[in-house]
């Protein structure tokens, strides 16, 4: 700069862009697509918001990014000011000098490392969130921090970002190309995020209209001058990001469909707790020893892909469990908050219904440490839950159901590992811990009434209640009864556990009802079912071993 041209910080005008924009016309327009590259890579940074905190990020940008860059600019205009006669020799490496052109070439190449790090793991981050939300199959995700939520690796997006990048490399062979096709996208995003901007002010900042039209109008109007400056680059490359969007979304839309029309058919169709109950000798439907776990999504009802067991082989296991594994947005679940638990339909059937959670850095146990665990807190539910029955607490609810009670679900309990002189013990906490897991999460959405139960000993909270097992408490002949009822319902337990578990999962087809257009017979027909069959399964299905395995093949019309 003070070689070439020490006016050239003048150029910081804004004057100087109108008076260009003035006398330029239309080739002026046109070259706001060129003029869009000089930030198509700082933007970049901002999609490490999963890696480094907002303050990081608005350091690094005010102090070093924004500097580096403004200086880096004025001095290639200092130099075309004195060499515009050659400007079609000129590009940036021959505007730095000689003596210090391979280190820039070094830091160009590094800042490219950079700049494509933060495009990755930004498509990560998206892809994670659009697959919590049933818009993207299912992938494996990993996460690589006990602390930070959005740090996350995908393997299988890595590779897919791999190809694509050779792909495209290869097909066009021309950085001008590539270039235009970058700016389109930035430009896109930019004047996505600016009128998605307009909403969260009015929708979450509660400001009125009025300002939400200002920031519109104003950092908008700035922005859709740019992008049409860049669409008349259409044809020279900008139709790859155009044509990669509307693959994706395509993709996004029919998974998301295909998910939230099957969810809907399991709930209008999930069956009522009275046909359950009905099920016995009298139709024909027998009762065998062992375990039944049958995999489910919902948290309440009795799934379709059961009723479909049932009248296809009209016998299932001498203890049920419907069993909903969720994923909750903490790194770990305590093993005392993992389990929720409660009884389907009275204690004479022996059914339950377990919510298993998960954080996302738990390991998720082999089939039989989990068959072994879920035995044992089904068994701690069994225990407290003939005591709740005929020792009401004060902290519970006067209304909750008994035992022995019948038709409606029971509500569930968080059960954990505890022991109490050598017989297991439960706490009713009257307040829960601000680190429990249970409270805030879709999990337990549907349950209306829910007992935090906590280990008893050291460190517990005050004023809980205790109880355990002891053939001392058998006072009365109800106790004794109860105690009988216990003991038969524990027995049970441990024989079906003897004689095997099954695993019950559904196998879905998803089809087009008939008179569907083309469109969406092939989009459910092919597209779908082409993805479901691709895609990872879920974590569940994986573990399983396949002699313990039963699949319930259901077909879904949509």
């Amino acid at each position: 700069m003070i070689h070439w041209n020490p006016h050239v910080y003048k150029a910081l005008s804004p004057y100087y862009m109108f008076k260009f924009l003035k006398k330029t016309k239309k080739g002026g327009w046109m070259s706001l697509g060129g003029i869009l590259l000089c930030i198509t890579g700082s933007e970049a940074m901002f999609a490490d918001l999963g890696h480094f905190s907002y303050a990081a990020i608005q350091t690094a940008f005010t102090f070093l990014v924004y500097p580096a860059l403004i200086l880096a600019y004025m001095g290639q205009a200092a130099y075309l000011s004195q060499h515009h006669h050659t400007s079609y020799h000129i590009s940036f490496y021959v505007s730095v000098p000689e003596s210090v052109r391979w280190p820039v070439l070094v830091i160009a190449i590094l800042a490219s490392v950079v700049g494509s790090q933060a495009i990755i793991s930004g498509t990560f981050s998206i892809i994670n969130q659009s697959q919590s939300l049933s818009c993207f199959p299912r992938v494996k995700v990993i996460h690589t921090s006990d602390k930070i939520h959005g740090q996350i690796y995908i393997p299988e997006i890595n590779w897919v970002l791999m190809i694509l990048c050779i792909t495209v490399t290869i097909g066009f062979r021309d950085t001008k190309h590539m270039g235009n096709a970058s700016g389109l996208a930035v430009m896109t995003v930019m004047l996505v995020t600016t009128c998605l901007m307009s909403l969260v002010i009015i929708l979450c900042w509660n400001k009125p209209p009025a300002v939400a039209l200002s920031f519109l109008l104003f950092f908008g109007s700035i922005e859709l001058l740019y992008f049409s400056a860049s669409l008349t680059k259409f044809t020279e490359g900008a139709w790859l990001p155009i044509l990669l969007a509307l693959f994706l979304m395509t993709i996004m839309f029919v998974w998301h469909y295909a998910t939230i029309k099957k969810y809907e058919f399991d709930l209008h169709n999930k069956v009522s707790l009275e046909w359950l109950l009905a099920l016995g000798p009298s139709l024909g439907v027998a009762r065998v020893p062992g375990i039944g776990l049958v995999f489910t999504d919902l948290t309440s009802g009795i799934p379709a892909n059961f009723s479909r067991f049932v009248t296809n082989l009209p016998a299932y296991h001498r203890i049920l469990v419907f069993v909903c594994v969720k994923s909750v947005p903490v790194p770990f679940v305590p093993p005392a908050e993992r389990y929720l638990v409660g009884r389907v339909g009275p204690a004479a059937h022996r059914s339950y219904r377990c919510i298993v959670r998960y954080g996302y850095r738990d390991v998720h146990q082999d089939i039989d440490s989990f068959e072994t665990e879920l035995v044992a807190r089904l068994a701690d539910f069994i225990r407290y839950d003939w005591h709740r029955s005929q020792h009401t607490s004060p902290y519970a609810e006067d209304d909750a159901s008994h035992s022995n009670e019948s038709s409606s679900e029971r509500r569930l309990a968080v059960i954990g590992t505890v022991t109490f002189s050598g017989t297991p013990g439960y706490g009713i906490e009257e307040s829960v811990e601000p680190a429990s897991v249970s409270i805030g999460f879709s999990t337990v959405e549907s349950v209306t009434d829910m007992i935090e139960m906590q280990a008893v000993g050291a460190g517990a909270v005050e004023r809980r209640v205790r109880f355990a097992i002891d053939d001392d408490d058998s006072e009365s002949d109800g106790q004794t009864k109860m105690y009988v009822q216990l003991e038969e319902e524990l027995r049970d337990l441990m024989t079906a556990q003897e004689a095997g578990t099954a695993f019950i999962l559904g196998h879905t087809h998803v089809e087009a009802k008939q008179g569907s257009s083309i469109l969406k017979r092939l989009a459910i027909n092919f597209g779908y079912n082409f993805l479901r069959r691709n895609c990872r399964g879920p974590d569940v299905a994986l573990k399983v071993p396949p002699i313990s395995l039963l699949e319930v093949g259901m077909v879904y019309v949509v």
